[in-house]
């Protein structure tokens, strides 16, 4: 039912489009002839951003600079979409930031990781999905997770907790799509370790480690085509089976009632990297 949002003159909007994941996969739906809405901050990204989109067969390609926390900005923008496309088809929640955290905030970073990775997602949800729904035609929603929102590891606690944040409010929108008999349908997009401007820093080639935004979007696309709501992409260095492994190692912290993230523990390290390791 999703896949078929995607077409020749519909509509798709990415948010954190400009480049990485967010501009793979907009790619991908140029291909299919689509209309392209590009939102981000970087707006000296745009040109390239356009023209590949262009070269890659969209029928219309629109780049704003819009602050996914900001509401009236996205209200603004939606009635403007409506107004030309007459709304979305495709919509993908993907902007995000990560400047680093700490648990106390000495960084001063909290707020604004949850009002963009968590809050830009929920009210462009909020905006956009409604009227999705009520055009009564297959829509396709993608929120962009992280596996730091289901392992939760230690060190970086606000990008945690706001995609653990997403990764519960995209459970709970298509629950509710499925529950109305809505033609939309929402996804969970789980990337591994991909080589984009947020995990950079200061490498200028791409680690052996890394895929590519390209191999992402080929498999979030391989697993819409299979009906997936978790999307939980591998890499080079960790397969499915490993990211199986650490999730049900977290859950058992619960069931088990096992100190929280017991895989860092002093006392639990050790069983953890033998189950790890299947013994």
């Amino acid at each position: 039912m999703g896949m078929d949002a995607i077409g020749a003159g519909k509509t798709a909007l990415v948010t954190g489009g400009a480049a990485g994941i967010g501009l793979a996969t907009a790619q991908h739906l140029a291909r299919a002839g689509m209309n392209i809405v590009v939102i981000d901050l970087r707006e000296e990204l745009f040109d390239a951003a356009e023209a590949t989109l262009r070269a890659d067969g969209a029928a219309e390609v629109w780049t704003r600079k819009v602050d996914v926390s900001d509401l009236a900005a996205i209200k603004a923008l939606e009635a403007e979409v409506k107004g030309h496309f007459g709304g979305v088809n495709v919509l993908m929640c993907n902007a995000g930031m990560q400047p680093g955290s700490d648990i106390f905030n000495t960084s001063k970073t909290w707020d604004k990781v949850l009002a963009v990775n968590l809050g830009g997602v929920v009210s462009v949800c909020q905006v956009f999905v409604p009227g999705m729904m009520e055009r009564g035609a297959p829509g396709l929603v993608i929120n962009t997770g992280s596996k730091q929102g289901i392992t939760t590891p230690p060190g970086d606690p606000a990008y945690n907790v706001s995609k653990a944040g997403v990764k519960v409010f995209t459970e709970a929108l298509q629950h509710h799509l499925r529950e109305s008999g809505s033609l939309v349908s929402a996804h969970l997009l789980v990337p591994g370790f991909v080589f984009t401007d947020l995990t950079r820093r200061d490498r200028t080639e791409k680690p052996d480690g890394a895929w590519t935004p390209e191999q992402t979007a080929d498999f979030l696309f391989e697993s819409l085509a299979k009906g997936d709501f978790y999307i939980i992409c591998p890499d080079n260095d960790v397969t499915r089976e490993v990211d199986e492994k650490r999730m049900d190692w977290a859950m058992h912290d619960i069931i088990d009632n096992r100190p929280p993230l017991s895989r860092w523990h002093k006392d639990w390290a050790e069983a953890f990297e033998a189950y790890a390791k299947g013994n």
